[in-house]
């Protein structure tokens, strides 16, 4: 297996040692043109070699590589033939995708029951990775805000930073985590999503350079796309995150802002080291870009125990270039939206400025059902935490007895494995499961760059062991029917 390291340069091109170094050790060993050309389509599905990349000479990655400049010009060939290239005499090899992963057609919102079969089963949605709310807790929750709610009534209701209790609960959170945080450095949002696009909307204008983990979630890369940003990427790959290209391309793109998930990442569920972090919050302050950590997966430790705040490892003052966005919605429910952002208390007041704009304010009866909710979390997470072990063994034994050629790493936390097929067949086989009522997210839904993880799918375990199992078969029907499937991309899934 290759190293997990992606290239983005600046100029756009990879030099023929980097690619070498990023060949499998079995190539390398005994380069054909065949397998050659197999590694290579593999980096680029995988965004480990990005799109629109130059790839080198065939002399010099002959001489990398150990190989016949004959066995290059074979697999670029068969690189071409495939349409994972393209080549311009005098303008050498470029890295692309063949027609048919490019994704057309508008998004499907797929989740909730929405969707489904003809018969109106709404079928097993694997799309969402997320679980109902915890049994009797919600509850519970709603029956201690009722009595309140009148006091609160009274007034008009708007309350654009949100509730003053459910801001000091979030800044204590914080505080007994690691990282000293004051109410007035906490906004309340609706969920995560929202506070991530405002911090989006206030930091970047259209056509800032911002770099993201590669695969990285869903919804993030969306709602930067949707401001017309700039995307770099770092690759996650089986093995982690590879901190040297990390800061070669902050260096060399020096981007306004940088997205990173490193707590149980989203969907690879990999967990970024106390050393990487320290590099991470290094490098980006040598560029001065703005590094928001997304802890909306932070408290779904499985194997481990639940990492401290990233911007706790900050050197004192260093932390003001670190915004931090969570939520409530893996911990306890999606329909409940309440998220928030943690920043200086500048930076709270113009995002709660960019708010105003857009909502005005957020639903006071959902902040007030989240205050015991926040303040009892330490209590209500460990049956959350023993529910969700369970089932991601019985996802593990049911992907083992239905698809035993797939293959994943098992995650020390999240909600999700990151399988992969063994061959660019996601998007086709995730059309092909949506006729037999499964929804899944196919792996180019994270991709930066459209039509890249066509051989991996995101599968949650949050539903029960018996759903979990039915969906897997389902899924091995689809994939094992005798019908070639086909890489055609037909339409992009929503995911969460």
């Amino acid at each position: 297996m290759a190293n997990g390291r992606v290239v983005q340069t600046a100029d756009r091109t990879i030099g023929s040692r980097q690619l070498a170094a990023l060949l499998p050790a079995e190539v390398l060993a005994r380069p054909g043109y065949r397998a050659l050309a197999d590694a290579v389509r593999t980096l680029i599905l995988d965004g480990r070699v990005a799109l629109h990349v130059r790839l080198p000479a065939e002399r010099e990655l002959a001489e990398a590589v150990g190989a016949s400049r004959a066995t290059v010009t074979g697999a670029y060939d068969l690189l071409r033939e495939s349409g994972y290239v393209r080549s311009r005499r005098g303008s050498g090899t470029w890295t692309e995708l063949p027609d048919g992963h490019l994704p057309v057609g508008s998004p499907v919102l797929v989740g909730g029951g929405t969707g489904g079969r003809p018969d109106g089963d709404p079928g097993i949605d694997l799309a969402i990775a997320a679980m109902g709310a915890p049994e009797g807790i919600l509850a519970e929750a709603f029956a201690w805000a009722a009595p309140r709610l009148p006091r609160l009534a009274r007034s008009p209701g708007y309350h654009p930073f949100g509730l003053p209790d459910l801001r000091a609960a979030v800044a204590e959170r914080f505080t007994r985590r690691g990282l000293p945080t004051r109410p007035e450095q906490i906004l309340v949002t609706a969920g995560a999503q929202q506070a991530f696009a405002l911090v989006v909307s206030l930091l970047c204008r259209p056509g800032d350079r911002v770099v993201t983990e590669n695969p990285t979630y869903a919804n993030a890369l969306d709602a930067l796309r949707h401001a017309r940003l700039r995307t770099g990427s770092i690759a996650v790959s089986d093995a982690g995150w590879d901190m040297e290209i990390a800061e070669s391309t902050l260096r060399q793109t020096v981007p306004r802002l940088a997205y990173a998930i490193p707590d149980f990442h989203n969907p690879t569920g990999a967990l970024m080291p106390p050393e990487q972090r320290l590099r991470l919050l290094a490098a980006t302050r040598a560029t001065g870009t703005w590094l928001v950590v997304d802890e909306t997966i932070a408290d779904i430790a499985l194997d481990v125990p639940a990492p401290p705040p990233l911007a706790s490892l900050a050197p004192r003052g260093g932390a003001d270039q670190v915004i931090t966005i969570g939520s409530l919605s893996k911990t306890h429910w999606g329909g409940l939206r309440v998220g928030w952002v943690r920043a200086t208390a500048k930076m709270i007041t113009e995002l709660t400025s960019v708010r105003v704009s857009a909502d005005m304010t957020g639903s006071v009866l959902d902040q007030l059902v989240a205050l015991p909710l926040m303040e009892s979390l330490e209590r209500s997470l460990p049956a959350r935490i023993a529910q969700l072990r369970i089932q991601r063994e019985a996802l593990v034994q049911s992907l083992q007895r239905h698809t035993p050629e797939w293959s994943w790493q098992l995650p020390p936390g999240g909600l999700s494995l990151w399988v992969d097929l063994g061959e660019p067949v996601s998007s086709a086989l995730s059309e092909r499961a949506a006729a037999a009522g499964v929804h899944i997210g196919r792996g180019a839904r994270f991709g930066v760059d459209p039509g890249t993880f066509e051989h991996r799918l995101r599968i949650p375990y949050t539903l029960p062991a018996d759903r979990l199992d039915e969906g897997v078969r389902l899924l091995a029907e689809a994939f094992h029917d005798g019908v070639p499937l086909s890489p055609a991309v037909e339409r992009p899934y929503w995911v969460a």
